[in-house]
């Protein structure tokens, strides 16, 4: 899939109310990651593929002071804008995430890795490596499971998803979620990257 169509399929998702992935609320496994991490709150935070940013709005109302959302569908990125126009800490950019350019301190995955093409994974772990600032953070979940339909989302599995992260971060850790809202119970599992430099 292009550039043009993934930005045409996602907006127009936004278009019709297409959002069966909205939780309509902050994702609790990435409220417990970001307690456990213990962020500075000047600390620079990427959420990529942000649908409607929860996390954003609840990082605000804890004093975060920057935080990027991106996504690369203009109807969103409208929406958010909106939402967003009286709180500074939240910058909005309608972008392609594999065009973006860093450093982050923090970066909070949740439904992007599932939303892109499975080609594209590889890519992705190249992309958040680069993204990432000395010692930053790539901290998520991901779906632990196989889907029935053709996606996306996508699904995978803890095991190749370490393989994948391995071969650009030296700190790789993936655990089962027992954090997961409920429509999401036992199909999860967090993940954390640590951006060290590689021992030789």
């Amino acid at each position: 899939m292009s550039d043009l169509h993934r930005k045409e399929y996602w907006n127009s998702r936004w278009k019709e109310g297409k959002t069966g992935w909205d939780l309509g609320m902050p994702s609790p496994p990435l409220l417990h990651l970001i307690s456990t991490l213990n962020p500075g709150k000047s600390s620079r935070i990427l959420i990529p593929g942000c649908g409607n940013a929860w996390e954003a709005e609840w990082l605000a109302a804890q004093g975060f002071m920057n935080i990027t959302l991106v996504d690369i569908a203009p109807e969103l990125c409208l929406i958010l804008e909106q939402r967003f126009a009286q709180t500074p800490a939240v910058h909005i950019l309608c972008a392609d995430f594999f065009a973006l350019e860093g450093p982050f301190d923090l970066i909070l995955e949740q439904t992007f890795f599932c939303a892109i093409l499975p080609e594209l994974r590889a890519h992705y772990a190249e992309k958040m490596k680069e993204l990432l600032a000395p010692n930053g953070t790539l901290a998520g979940v991901l779906f632990d499971t196989d889907f029935s339909f053709e996606g996306p989302p996508f699904g995978g599995h803890a095991a190749e998803y370490r393989k994948l992260f391995e071969r650009y971060f030296n700190n790789v850790h993936i655990e089962p979620c027992t954090f997961s809202a409920a429509p999401r119970a036992g199909t999860e599992c967090l993940m954390l990257c640590k951006n060290e430099e590689v021992r030789r």
